[in-house]
């Protein structure tokens, strides 16, 4: 419960309006904060107040980065937060993605909007051993092309012949000469052995509700589908209910849950 010592050596917008905004984080007492992929720490800005935020930097790399967006009274404050500040970091938290699992497969990982920063991680441990899988794809929907995040990483890895990049927005513009609508118009496409197949999806959960349909729909069954949930998360240790999900606490039973363990309660609106 009590955080350590962060100090930001880095800090940069990800999109041109600076709403979404990454850390490069380095300790204080020198000792590496290890962590796998889809897991969260709790960031806390002394005198204001805590966060859960997904890491968005290579596990297997030196360094420390998170990727917020800011939307509340807290990320809004760590946004004015320059290099050199220190910040409280507590983690990491939660369940991770699955990548071992999708080893000998095809690996999907459908991402939406800002989702695609939990995602990012379990992209450079494919790419890193990328001949322990099959066929990997990487999916990603945002609203307008403003808004995509890491574009530069992008299209880095669209230029690799062995990954399979698609990037679609809800509204294109007059200098937008990619794919327009929604992020399951690109499952539909396929490219993938459903029967072999391992997909994970992250964003908002109306896209995650469709995605998994998608994926369904073309034969992905349900216990090869991960999804990233997310609640309101105080304690991160299951202790103050806030994020309570049916019978799950998101921040010590996910975030990263199989679908087929959340089926029962994933249409059920109110939760």
């Amino acid at each position: 419960m009590i955080p350590r010592q962060f100090r930001i050596e880095e800090a940069f917008a990800e999109v041109g309006s600076g709403e979404v905004y990454s850390w490069r984080l380095s300790p204080l007492d020198g000792e590496p904060l290890r962590f796998a992929p889809g897991q969260f720490n709790m960031l806390y800005q002394f005198g204001i107040g805590e966060v859960p935020i997904s890491i968005s930097g290579d596990a297997e790399a030196a360094g420390l980065v998170h990727t917020l967006r800011a939307v509340g009274g807290v990320t809004k404050a760590m946004q004015k937060l320059e290099a050199g500040e220190v910040i409280g970091v507590r983690g990491p938290f939660g369940t991770a993605w699955p990548v071992a699992e999708a080893e000998g497969q095809d690996l999907v990982l459908v991402a939406g909007g800002i989702g695609l920063a939990p995602l990012r991680p379990a992209v450079y441990c494919a790419l890193r051993h990328r001949d322990r899988f099959n066929r990997v794809f990487l999916l990603y929907g945002t609203r307008q092309p403003e808004d995509i995040l890491f574009r530069e990483e992008l299209e880095h890895w669209r230029a690799q012949l062995d990954l399979d990049v698609y990037v679609t927005v809800d509204r294109g513009g007059p200098g937008w000469h990619g794919n327009v609508g929604v992020v399951t118009k690109l499952i539909a496409r396929g490219g993938f052995d459903p029967a072999n197949t391992v997909a994970m999806a992250c964003g908002p959960e109306v896209m995650m509700r469709f995605a998994v349909m998608a994926l369904q729909k073309h034969g992905v069954a349900a216990e090869r589908i991960y999804v990233s949930m997310e609640r309101n998360m105080k304690c991160a240790i299951g202790y103050c209910g806030h994020c309570q999900y049916g019978p799950h606490f998101i921040c010590k039973d996910g975030p990263v849950f199989r679908f087929d363990t959340l089926q029962p309660i994933f249409d059920v609106r109110e939760l």
